[in-house]
């Protein structure tokens, strides 16, 4: 069953790249006494992805702070190699934290993994935003297969 509002984020690990390379994201820490918006993507360098998702929060990024939000995070079933060079190639540090989910094992317990193996992708993450208070999810926005509607930017600044 699929995370929901009012349920806690799960205490399964994640990962970014540090300055000296991959490091340890503990959930509990990051979101404990914070307001931050998660969007997660199906893969890093993927059309849309990169066209659309992960732009969207960058050029908004000033918006989605001013109503009152502590950190924006990009999810994606990537490593933190792969993350951490999606975030240069689209000007994401200091604005957007990249959480490199590497083996699925946070999307899987949040219950919003994403089957692609038959396209070549194995498992990933479903396009999704949520709001998350202290741990807490306060909004959740999952799209339909194909669809970037909901999970946009502009989608949760209209929530915030």
């Amino acid at each position: 069953m699929a995370i929901q509002v009012g349920d806690k984020i799960p205490a399964v690990g994640l990962m970014t790249m540090g300055a000296d390379g991959p490091e340890p994201v503990d959930p509990a820490k990051y979101f404990a006494g914070k307001k931050v918006v998660v969007f997660s993507v199906p893969g890093a360098f993927t059309p849309t992805c990169s066209a659309k998702h992960l732009p969207g929060f960058i050029g908004n990024i000033d918006a989605i702070k001013a109503k009152g939000v502590d950190a924006v995070a990009c999810l994606s079933v990537n490593d933190p190699f792969v993350m951490g060079a999606w975030a240069k190639d689209q000007g994401a540090g200091g604005k957007v934290d990249m959480l490199a989910d590497g083996s699925a094992k946070f999307t899987t317990a949040l219950g919003l993994e994403l089957d692609l193996i038959e396209r070549g992708l194995g498992m990933r993450g479903q396009r999704f935003a949520m709001i998350v208070e202290d741990g807490t999810v306060t909004y959740l926005a999952v799209e339909e297969p194909g669809d970037f509607s909901v999970s946009s930017a502009e989608a949760v600044l209209a929530k915030l």
